[in-house]
């Protein structure tokens, strides 16, 4: 790599981490292109020599996220998995609970991104819907199993993932009073029990 690309890609990778920190710290919609190039220590022409926009970096930001996430998970076979085993949906919820959490600037900046656009856009519908197909293919080979659903597989899905995402906003970045594992176990039991718990009996 020569001098001038070396430089080129240092420059990128220093307004992505720096994007990064300002989304965490400020929020998407907050954050200006100069709070970037600030933070990242470069001058503000320097942004658009490698994104047209703030949408653009995100953009960025998100092929990136989906390039690890697809190399962590490259080779393994995923076949269909019972939900309503209790470990099993603990380990697809607690996946999905780090997967945000350990990326949690890029989850505010999607999220914020899609509640600007408002509701007639859909946006947020189509990324809860993008985001939870593997749910959905599982609740869907339950359902064509013969178990009994609380309704459509695709918005079953989208509720969990909905549940999920606005939790991993909406909680602090640094809460030592509550631990992943003791997040994603509510959930779990939640989800597979209801409000009404395990031993509950249907009414009449």
């Amino acid at each position: 790599m020569g001098v001038r690309k070396a430089r080129a890609a240092e420059t990128e990778a220093a307004l992505k981490e720096a994007a990064l920190r300002q989304f965490a710290e400020r929020g998407y919609l907050n954050t200006k292109i100069t709070d970037i190039t600030a933070a990242a220590g470069r001058a503000t022409g320097s942004f658009y020599d490698h994104f047209a926009s703030k949408d653009a970096l995100l953009q960025a930001l998100l092929a990136d996220l989906h390039g690890k996430a697809h190399d962590r998970l490259a080779g393994q076979e995923h076949p269909p998995h019972d939900l309503t085993d209790p470990d099993q949906l603990h380990e697809h919820l607690a996946v999905a609970w780090h997967l945000m959490r350990g990326n949690r600037p890029v989850m505010i900046a999607l999220f914020e991104q899609a509640m600007a656009a408002g509701p007639g856009a859909g946006r947020l519908w189509q990324r809860l819907t993008e985001d939870t197909q593997v749910l959905r293919e599982h609740l869907e080979h339950l359902r064509e199993s013969g178990r009994p659903l609380p309704g459509d597989p695709e918005l079953v899905a989208a509720a969990m993932g909905a549940m999920l995402s606005m939790l991993a906003y909406a909680l602090p970045g640094e809460d030592p009073g509550r631990s992943d594992d003791e997040v994603v176990g509510i959930l779990a039991r939640l989800l597979l029990h209801g409000l009404a718990g395990p031993d509950s009996t249907p009414a009449g």
